[in-house]
């Protein structure tokens, strides 16, 4: 099964590569293999993900070069999660988007292939080099995916993007540099074995490295206060890119869990636990700004955009608890909010689509014959964001309820969360009734463009991923002791250094429990 681990990544690449080389001006041919290769990778998810339920993590050695000299790949069933999850929603996207999004501008489909391959090669790498190198794959592929399209909004909001990225890999660089110079490894299972060993007078520079690695991931996980970039840059991409990007801010989330447990966790000697006393205070303030700017939104895209930093705040105070049930409700969350993010993104497209000149500004426009099925979907997709019952936002706010109850910060964790729920709630609550209450039913907008066109595959994909809350909801029980065997999986630390290098589990100091 090892020699599988690499199919994720291998696959989208030689799909891109094939898609630029010899199929650059068949846009028909391309749809056809894009799609195939979408399942495919579905398909191999799907089953690497069985193989690691069953059984302990597993390394695959690019080469067969031991470790720590080596590259190496590591499938547990933390990654094999987030693999599964980024193939559910690469299918739904590359379907939305043969709706007419992906002849809108050049190479829609191999940026797509190349963005899946920094997606799954994050999750998958044993390295923090090459955790950098799989974060610039899927950069740059999302630089050309924001402007997919073209026009001025995505020109500005592409520069601001690649701007604040460009900020984190360098900040990224610095912290590798950092790391490596006290430890002369950036391999993570070797790292768990030597940064507790670092001598005293290079413990500042360890302290540091860890600390800037841990301001690149909020920066990618829209965490306060390097939020701002969030609602302007997928508000400004078209939809199933910004649906595709929900997966862009779960890596950042992945990685504060993967360095911050098995590298800098409870046996990292001067580095022990150096994130959890900031990111639960920064989850808080990030659930803070990103209510108030969906109540405070005056664009459709801009309410969606805050209201993905607003659950990121959520996802990150369970991660914050560094815990086994923290981290298996923010698992369920991370399922809950990358789906219902997904699915408001693409409901967004649509409405916007349809109200023509008026685009996603919060107000009246003249109502139009889909009205109707927009307004249920945009409904059941504000319920499930919003954490209101009985969709799967609801048991997840409880599980992190639950998870937080006797948390240091519990009371400031319980009273924020539920007070900026009320102000979410309120916010989608106006801008639905604005959208579809206020519509004159007297003047019917005419049907253009992108509106005029059958909007039936569309829809059957965002629906598709609202039925996805609902099965999250309605097996919440078998799913939460699935996650639950998951979040002790990645809390043993010994396990993990063993799949990768087996004589370093008695240097690391943290045995299986």
């Amino acid at each position: 099964m090892s020699d599988w681990i690499i199919a994720p990544i291998l696959v989208p690449a030689v799909v891109a590569a094939f898609l630029i080389l010899a199929m650059r001006h068949d846009l028909a041919g391309q749809r056809a293999v894009s799609v195939g290769a979408a399942v495919l990778s579905l398909g191999i998810a799907a089953w690497l993900y069985v193989e690691a339920a069953g059984g302990p993590p597993v390394s695959y050695r690019l080469g067969d070069w031991p470790a720590p000299f080596g590259i190496v790949l590591v499938l547990d069933r933390l990654s094999a999660t987030m693999l599964l999850l980024t193939a559910l929603l690469a299918v739904a996207v590359v379907i939305y988007a043969l709706a007419g999004w992906d002849r809108r501008g050049r190479h829609f489909h191999p940026l797509f292939q190349f963005q899946v391959m920094g997606l799954n090669g994050a999750f998958l790498t044993g390295d923090v080099f090459n955790l950098f190198v799989f974060f610039e794959i899927m950069l740059i592929a999302s630089y050309g995916l924001l402007l997919h399209g073209g026009g001025e909004r995505r020109m500005r909001a592409g520069f601001l993007y690649v701007a604040i990225n460009l900020v984190g890999s360098t900040l990224f660089l610095f912290a590798v540099g950092l790391i490596y110079a006290v430890t002369g490894t950036l391999n993570i299972a070797d790292l768990a074995s030597k940064v507790g060993n670092v001598a005293a007078g290079d413990e500042a520079l360890l302290r540091v490295g860890a600390l800037l690695l841990l301001l690149v991931f909020a920066l990618k996980a829209a965490l306060v206060p390097l939020q701002w970039w969030l609602p302007s840059a997928y508000a400004a991409a078209a939809g199933p890119v910004a649906a595709l990007f929900m997966m862009m801010t779960k890596v950042g989330a992945y990685s504060i869990i993967r360095i911050y447990t098995v590298v800098f966790g409870a046996g990292a000697g001067a580095a022990a636990d150096i994130a959890a006393p900031w990111l639960m205070p920064a989850a808080l303030a990030t659930l803070v700004l990103g209510a108030i700017g969906v109540l405070g939104s005056t664009t459709l895209l801009a309410t969606v955009g805050f209201s993905i930093v607003w659950s990121m705040g959520s996802l990150l105070l369970a991660i914050g608890l560094f815990d086994q049930a923290g981290f298996s409700a923010g698992l369920y969350y991370l399922l809950h909010s990358t789906l219902s993010g997904a699915a408001l993104f693409l409901i967004a497209d649509l409405i916007v689509a349809e109200r023509g000149r008026h685009g996603d500004r919060l107000v009246a426009a003249p109502a139009s014959p889909r009205l109707p099925l927009l307004a249920a979907l945009f409904f059941a997709a504000a319920i499930a964001m919003t954490g209101m019952p009985p969709l799967s936002g609801f048991v997840g706010k409880l599980l992190i309820l639950n998870a937080t109850w006797s948390a240091p910060l519990g009371t400031a964790s319980w009273t924020v969360l539920l007070g900026s729920s009320l102000l979410v709630i309120v916010g989608f609550a106006r801008a639905g009734s604005t959208l579809f209450w206020k519509a004159d039913p007297r003047r019917p907008a005419p049907a253009h463009g992108a509106a005029a066109a059958s909007i039936t595959v569309p829809a059957v994909v965002v629906a598709a991923l609202l039925a996805a809350t609902v099965l999250l909801a309605l097996f919440a029980g078998p799913l939460d002791r699935e996650l639950t065997a998951t979040a002790r999986q990645t809390l043993d630390v010994g396990a993990y250094v063993d799949a990768v290098n087996p004589t370093a589990v008695a240097q690391s100091g943290r045995m299986r429990p």
